[in-house]
């Protein structure tokens, strides 16, 4: 019988991140101000090693779960991140296995990513602004580097490529048609997302938030558009397909129309805390079960007593005063 919450959502996507380390500053997610030169963090002691990693994904995929996306941090700055994608793939009945990244390092590891069982990638990219960009992920990196990797993961057969873009106004809202018009008809999809109140460090404030219909709006008034049905219960991305054909574009409304009915992901942070919403306040320990020799039915009891308890509507029941709440840091689990 598959395990269900609170709320008779099923346990289908499980988010692992492998890593608290990123290699750019975005202001939205590891501002410079907080994750400094003096920021402490994990040590490689603390974090899940591959062979954990993949252990508990196996008792997750047991549970009900059918899709594994890997994030952070930025994934690639972890060594060797092929091998976890192998052990993964060796899974039986996984049938889903992602990766989100920046795609700043895409260039030279896309091939191997591919070779070792990865399917596909979404790509994290705010602006095709160069100056915009950069001060947006605040290392200097220009938007040419990413479009490189995305380049790459083409010619690798990683397919459907998507792109992230994380819209904030005043900053690169006035970018989004740009973004949209470079990518139709290429066959990679770029969703819009609304910026969030993840974590407690991003400076979130509502009227910075661009909705996903003025999006729309945006866009169709320059690229006409009509709405496409999802393709899965669950699909976080509200789907909209050019009118000519030459392909689609999604947004991702968590702010101004909120999905929590049907959010079926939980979420792995690199030492073992397992998160069962993105603005989740605390993790549940998996770590000092694996290294205190729990055995995999132990984990697996584990597992289901922290999921058929689980209440979060946090988007849904959004105020003021929830939003200032410590939750978790995106750069933490990984969106």
């Amino acid at each position: 019988m598959a395990l269900t919450d609170a709320y008779q959502r099923p346990l289908r996507d499980l988010r692992i991140s492998v890593t608290d380390r990123c290699n750019f500053r975005c202001t939205y997610c590891m501002p410079r101000e907080i994750f400094g030169p003096g920021y402490e963090f994990l040590k490689r002691s603390e974090i899940l090693s591959y062979e954990e990693i993949t252990r508990l994904s196996r008792i997750f995929v047991s549970q009900g779960v059918e899709k594994i996306r890997i994030t952070g941090g930025e994934p690639l700055v972890r060594k060797d991140l092929d091998s976890l994608i192998a052990q993964l793939r060796a899974i039986p009945g996984l049938k889903d296995l992602t990766l989100t990244t920046n795609g700043s390092l895409l260039r030279g590891q896309a091939q191997r990513l591919k070779d070792a069982g990865l399917e596909r990638i979404t790509v994290s990219l705010d602006s095709l602004d160069e100056a915009i960009f950069k001060s947006m992920n605040d290392v200097g990196v220009s938007p040419s580097v990413i479009l490189d990797g995305i380049e790459a993961a083409k010619a690798a057969g990683l397919a459907p490529i998507k792109v992230n873009a994380v819209v904030k106004r005043g900053t690169n809202d006035h970018t989004i048609v740009d973004l949209a018009r470079h990518f139709k008809g290429t066959g990679v999809i770029v969703r819009f997302i609304e910026f969030m109140d993840v974590g407690a460090t991003n400076g979130w404030q509502l009227e910075h938030v661009v909705t996903g219909r003025e999006i729309i709006e945006r866009i169709n008034a320059e690229l006409p558009i009509e709405p496409a049905e999802a393709n899965y219960r669950g699909e976080v991305a509200r789907r909209w397909r050019y009118r000519d054909g030459s392909g689609e574009v999604g947004v991702i409304t968590p702010i101004s129309e909120p999905f929590c009915g049907d959010c079926t992901p939980a979420r792995l942070s690199p030492e073992g805390e397992l998160y069962t919403c993105l603005f989740g306040v605390r993790g549940h320990d998996f770590r000092g079960l694996l290294r205190s020799g729990a055995t995999d039915e132990e984990l697996s009891e584990f597992l289901a007593s922290v999921w058929r308890v689980r209440d979060d509507r946090y988007s849904e029941l959004r105020t003021a005063e929830t939003a200032l709440l410590p939750k978790v840091e995106m750069s933490h689990i990984g969106g």
